[in-house]
């Protein structure tokens, strides 16, 4: 018994230096950035912008 112990034991060390210089490391990948996503005004929401504005400017003239 004890010789196969010996036998597997010398089997594992060939192995193991055999291996020894195929070990490849590489850097860890940068997480990405997490930006919120925004959605674009389109051509609507810009033109309902603009007539509130206009609303806004035109209030306290109509109240004075």
């Amino acid at each position: 018994m004890t010789s196969e112990k010996e036998k597997l034991r010398a089997q594992l060390i060939e192995l193991a230096q055999h291996y020894q210089g195929e070990i490849v490391t590489y850097a860890a990948q940068r997480k990405p950035d997490r930006n919120p996503w925004k959605r674009r005004p389109s051509i609507l929401d810009k033109a309902y912008e603009q007539e509130l504005d206009k609303m806004a400017k035109q209030e306290p003239d109509t109240s004075s």
